[in-house]
Protein backbone atom coordinates (compact mmCIF):
# COMPACT_ATOMS: atom_id res chain seq x y z
CA UNK A 1 0.00 0.00 0.00
CA UNK A 2 2.93 2.50 0.76
CA UNK A 3 4.46 1.35 -2.61
CA UNK A 4 1.17 2.47 -4.37
CA UNK A 5 0.62 5.98 -2.53
CA UNK A 6 4.28 6.87 -2.82
CA UNK A 7 4.20 5.99 -6.95
CA UNK A 8 0.88 8.86 -7.04
CA UNK A 9 2.60 11.37 -4.98
CA UNK A 10 6.30 11.10 -7.63
CA UNK A 11 3.23 10.86 -10.67
CA UNK A 12 1.27 14.03 -8.95
CA UNK A 13 4.46 15.67 -8.51
CA UNK A 14 5.75 15.27 -12.44
CA UNK A 15 2.63 16.33 -13.62
CA UNK A 16 2.26 19.39 -11.40
CA UNK A 17 6.26 20.27 -12.60
CA UNK A 18 5.64 19.69 -16.33
CA UNK A 19 2.54 21.70 -16.22
CA UNK A 20 4.31 24.65 -15.11
CA UNK A 21 7.32 23.71 -17.65
CA UNK A 22 4.95 23.95 -20.43
CA UNK A 23 3.30 27.25 -19.03
CA UNK A 24 6.49 28.54 -18.92
CA UNK A 25 7.26 27.37 -22.35
CA UNK A 26 4.27 29.06 -23.70
CA UNK A 27 4.62 32.13 -22.17
CA UNK A 28 8.31 32.39 -23.61
CA UNK A 29 6.60 31.59 -27.20
CA UNK A 30 4.01 34.27 -27.10
CA UNK A 31 7.08 36.66 -25.70
CA UNK A 32 9.36 35.62 -28.52
CA UNK A 33 6.17 36.10 -31.22
CA UNK A 34 5.45 39.28 -29.84
CA UNK A 35 9.34 40.65 -30.28
CA UNK A 36 8.94 39.66 -33.75
CA UNK A 37 6.01 41.45 -34.58
CA UNK A 38 7.32 44.48 -32.30
CA UNK A 39 10.06 44.28 -34.83
CA UNK A 40 8.33 43.83 -37.59
CA UNK A 41 6.50 47.07 -36.78
CA UNK A 42 9.44 49.03 -35.75
CA UNK A 43 11.03 48.54 -39.20
CA UNK A 44 7.92 49.26 -41.12
CA UNK A 45 7.34 52.38 -39.24
CA UNK A 46 11.30 53.76 -39.96
CA UNK A 47 10.33 53.26 -43.84
CA UNK A 48 7.21 54.84 -44.36
CA UNK A 49 5.60 58.39 -43.74
CA UNK A 50 3.17 60.08 -41.85
CA UNK A 51 0.39 58.99 -40.85
CA UNK A 52 1.36 55.19 -41.04
CA UNK A 53 4.54 55.71 -39.31
CA UNK A 54 3.03 56.80 -36.50
CA UNK A 55 0.08 53.80 -36.46
CA UNK A 56 3.22 51.56 -37.01
CA UNK A 57 4.89 52.72 -33.86
CA UNK A 58 1.89 52.74 -31.74
CA UNK A 59 1.38 49.17 -32.80
CA UNK A 60 5.14 48.25 -32.19
CA UNK A 61 4.83 49.62 -28.87
CA UNK A 62 1.25 47.67 -28.00
CA UNK A 63 3.71 44.44 -28.40
CA UNK A 64 6.21 45.50 -26.38
CA UNK A 65 4.42 45.57 -23.65
CA UNK A 66 2.65 42.09 -24.19
CA UNK A 67 6.18 40.88 -24.37
CA UNK A 68 7.03 41.99 -21.50
CA UNK A 69 4.15 40.74 -20.48
CA UNK A 70 3.94 36.78 -21.55
CA UNK A 71 8.03 37.11 -20.27
CA UNK A 72 6.78 38.08 -16.45
CA UNK A 73 4.21 35.02 -16.89
CA UNK A 74 7.08 32.66 -18.09
CA UNK A 75 9.84 34.04 -15.69
CA UNK A 76 6.84 33.50 -12.81
CA UNK A 77 6.04 29.74 -14.44
CA UNK A 78 9.79 29.16 -14.44
CA UNK A 79 10.18 29.96 -10.43
CA UNK A 80 7.28 28.12 -9.72
CA UNK A 81 8.77 24.64 -11.50
CA UNK A 82 9.23 22.26 -9.26
CA UNK A 83 8.09 23.83 -5.78
CA UNK A 84 4.68 21.91 -5.60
Amino acid sequence: MNKLLMALAIAFAGTAAFAQTGTAVKETGKAVAENAKQAKETVQGAVTKEPAKSAHKAKAKAHKAKAAKADAAAKAAGDNIGKK
